[in-house]
């Protein structure tokens, strides 16, 4: 008989795989990101972002005789020819931004030292944005990857929205350790956001990046082009660090391999390539205009958003 209580009990499922009931409850969490300027906004049914882009960013609020000072490329020739008089067209900020949360759950993020496994931390920072984008009146969607299937779910303020994506967050999260090294998606998942992303889009894409590839740069550089773009790199202490001491076993599709902790060239060689993979990553994102994070297994990601919402409780 277990001498667990319920929550010990449900925090042990957690470390692995995390449920639908379980996201759907971590609204309760976002709402504490919410401020209740933000609520008022849910009302109004309109988000309070201001964009410094042009095209879909931007809607027509009305067509008024020529100013001092505006901007000629917005002569309105056609009112201008009807009228005898020069008109300029007057647009306005429209309030509501689109934030794509792209999600990877491939076999790599079956993993943890500590904490939970990546694959939830995924699914957890995945369901808070959405939830948190939703309850700023912001259209929430997303791209999950690297599972059985890639679900893909447009940008929309519905509620609904969001239910299909944390569907999505759960169906797809693994129960066990892959039997084959099935490719990265990840660069499938950045074409198929470039795809659907509005022009002054929110995106996050949360993975591992390990199978960033020649193309990602250029990929995540087109989609950051036209949007505010955010790589959270999910991490664990054994990526960079091996234990001291000890023989440890990993399992993966390539069977059961066994290292020695106090093994002191393995030891150099593992950190000296988690450097290289590291300032490659810090490489990628800036060549490519993103701004990179680290989300580790050990760590909530309730922490992690409060650096990622403003003060009235909107993504930043």
């Amino acid at each position: 008989m277990s001498t667990h209580t319920p929550a010990q009990q449900q925090a042990d499922r957690n470390l692995a795989y995390i449920g639908l009931d379980d996201l759907l409850r971590l609204q309760a969490q976002a709402r504490t990101l919410q401020l209740p300027a933000a609520r008022r906004a849910i009302r109004q049914r309109r988000g309070g972002h201001q964009s410094v882009l042009r095209g879909r960013g931007m809607s027509l609020a009305e067509v008024r005789p020529y100013q001092p000072g505006d901007d000629v490329r917005r002569i309105d020739w056609r009112v201008t020819a009807r009228r005898q008089q020069p008109h300029t067209r007057v647009y306005e900020e429209e309030r509501e931004r689109p934030v794509l949360v792209l999600c990877d759950l491939g076999p790599t993020l079956f993993y943890a030292s500590e904490g939970s496994y990546k694959q939830v931390r995924a699914a957890e920072l995945a369901t808070l944005l959405a939830w948190v984008a939703h309850g700023s009146g912001d259209q929430a969607g997303g791209i999950v990857f690297g599972g059985p299937r890639t679900a893909i779910v447009r940008p929309s303020r519905r509620r609904r929205s969001v239910l299909q994506l944390l569907d999505a967050l759960a169906a797809n999260q693994r129960r066990q350790p892959a039997t084959d090294s099935a490719p990265s998606k990840l660069n499938e998942a950045l074409t198929e956001a470039r795809r659907i992303a509005h022009t002054g889009s929110r995106v996050f894409i949360i993975s591992d990046f390990l199978g960033a590839g020649e193309n990602t740069r250029a990929l995540l550089a087109g989609l950051a082009m036209h949007n505010q773009v955010t790589a959270v790199v999910l991490t664990d202490p054994l990526d960079d660090h091996l234990p001291a001491q000890g023989d440890y076993a990993v399992s993966g599709p390539a069977g059961t391999l066994w290292f020695n902790g106090s093994d002191r060239a393995l030891q150099r060689a593992w950190q000296e390539q988690a450097r290289a993979r590291n300032s490659a990553l810090r490489h990628l994102f800036r060549q490519a205009g993103v701004n990179g994070l680290a989300l580790d297994t050990g760590e909530d990601p309730v922490g992690l958003m409060h650096g990622l919402t403003s003060v009235g409780g909107r993504l930043l």
